[in-house]
């Protein structure tokens, strides 16, 4: 199976294309878009050498189902997924904020409190907490939307100050955001795990917010299993979690952490059928289903060509 991490489309009324650190996003008429969600994987802001077959597909497809999962809380974006790493929807102006919500002391805010930082987007932590502790409810730790680099961590009151985003829609995000957080977290515990933290983004179109882009997927988002939490908590030992740390943590034990004159480590084939086996048991813990590869063609762009041709066809009659 051949891994996409390139895709140059021209789909009918295509008016541009932007190249994410994941996902190829194709503008269609300045009213639709084309996600390809490619088999690229980044870690530390760094896209990596190699793709991962399947990746994608599980990306997009569990995406999808939260999606759909959520609509009740919040108008989202899809109107179809095509392909299996693909979803087409309606276009909407991004807001330059990405919303963080933590239930637990995990990842990169727990690396800022092992370094004594008690401050985390404006938001006061207790002392005396330990890695992978549960917050007393949520909490939520904005970061900018960055183009470029890295994105850095903001308070409330700076994005309002600023005029990132007015006030008023600011407090609709975070109402969503705890929102869908709670559906996510009432989700996970269903399948046995615990939703650790996970990031939203939300647009604007014809003046209503919509939820863009993915959703709980292990790219945003980080999951515990819920058996034996509390035991290992209480020996100090580590959480047994579904997510992209898996990556990241072999990336730092082989010297890498996307600092400048660092290199990422070499991904051989035995490194990225692992992580696509990886992909795939995340898949399936988090839906419940079986994950099945999508047809084993030779020429998969030609597949997701011809399917987002026919929907976009659809769409435009």
């Amino acid at each position: 199976m051949q891994a996409i991490v390139k895709t140059n489309f021209n789909f009918p009324k295509q008016k541009s294309l932007y190249v994410g650190k994941v996902r190829d996003v194709y503008n269609i008429d300045d009213k639709y878009m084309a996600m390809v969600v490619s088999d690229r994987i980044s870690a530390f802001d760094v896209v990596l050498p190699k793709g991962i077959p399947f990746k994608g597909q599980v990306l997009n497809q569990i995406a999808s189902k939260f999606l759909d999962a959520t609509s009740d809380i919040v108008p989202n974006w899809k109107i179809a997924t095509p392909d299996p790493m693909v979803t087409v929807g309606l276009k909407c102006e991004g807001f330059r904020v990405e919303m963080i919500v933590r239930g637990y002391l995990a990842g990169s805010a727990w690396r800022e409190y092992k370094a004594g930082n008690r401050v985390l987007c404006g938001i006061t932590l207790p002392e005396g907490m330990v890695e992978n502790q549960k917050f007393p409810t949520p909490i939520v730790t904005p970061t900018t939307k960055a183009d470029e680099g890295h994105d850095e961590n903001i308070s409330r009151d700076e994005i309002i100050r600023t005029g990132l985003v007015s006030q008023e829609d600011y407090d609709q995000l975070e109402r969503y955001s705890l929102q869908l957080f709670q559906r996510g977290t009432e989700i996970a515990a269903q399948k046995g795990l615990i939703l650790v933290d996970t990031k939203y983004e939300f647009g604007k179109r014809d003046g209503k917010i919509y939820l863009i882009d993915e959703i709980h997927t292990p790219d945003s988002s980080r999951y515990f299993y819920a058996e034996g939490y509390e035991e290992r908590q209480a020996k100090g030992e580590r959480q047994r979690q579904l997510s992209k740390e898996f990556v990241r943590e072999w990336l730092m034990e082989n010297g890498f952490q996307g600092k400048e004159g660092q290199k990422v480590p070499e991904m051989t084939d035995a490194i990225v059928n692992s992580i696509t086996d990886r992909y795939i048991e995340l898949y399936e813990h988090i839906t419940g289903e079986k994950f099945i590869k999508a047809d084993d063609c030779t020429d998969v762009s030609a597949r997701i060509e011809k399917n987002v041709r026919e929907c976009l066809g659809k769409l435009n009659d």
